[in-house]
């Protein structure tokens, strides 16, 4: 027997919403990101499988919630830190993986688990779901495609998505998925 319980649409069905909702779930998802490997708790939750049908939006507050969990690998920060495992404080950065098929990312279990600071979520995020290179069901572009011309124009969230999904500079990933937050707050004004 299997239990199920409908938390929400999924993902997926967001993925031509209106512009304004759309950031609202990049920046849910960026947030989810960052929650997951920096926490109080001091154990980083890497998400090994994410695609668009791994998450749901809640139907009344509209939160984004992850619904497939089953791929998760947990590092406890604490002990890497007591062990010092070799490179243990030294930033570890994802390789960006520009592979033709869907979801796909590329990551080591042995250095996520012997790092304390590591940009896999973000770089799983970015890949998978919101930069151009995401692609699902045939679409692509991520769920932040076709900006408003403004924002298109300005050029600053393609650069900000590009470098969070395929850093160009050292350690870039870091910064932009730091950047990219703060921007998507900005623009669905959920600055707090």
């Amino acid at each position: 027997m299997v239990a199920v319980n409908y938390v929400g649409e999924e993902l997926w069905s967001y993925f031509n919403a209106p512009w304004e909702k759309r950031v609202d779930l990049a920046w849910q998802l960026m947030e989810i990101a960052e929650q997951l490997t920096n926490n109080d708790f001091e154990f980083a939750l890497y998400l090994l499988d994410v695609s668009f049908d791994n998450f749901a939006v809640g139907p009344r507050d509209g939160k984004v919630i992850i619904v497939d969990a089953e791929n998760v690998l947990v590092a406890d920060k604490r002990l890497i830190r007591q062990n010092k495992p070799e490179n243990w404080d030294v930033w570890y950065e994802s390789k960006f993986d520009d592979c033709d098929k869907e979801a796909c990312l590329s990551f080591s279990k042995e250095i996520l688990c012997a790092r304390v600071t590591v940009d896999h979520n973000y770089y799983a995020v970015c890949q998978n779901l919101l930069s151009r290179r995401a692609t699902w069901r045939g679409t692509s572009g991520g769920l932040l495609h076709d900006p408003p011309s403004e924002i298109a124009k300005d050029g600053r969230l393609e650069a900000l998505l590009d470098e969070c999904a395929n850093p160009k500079k050292r350690y870039g990933r870091f910064q932009a998925a730091k950047e990219l937050r703060e921007y998507l707050a900005q623009l669905s004004n959920n600055v707090r």
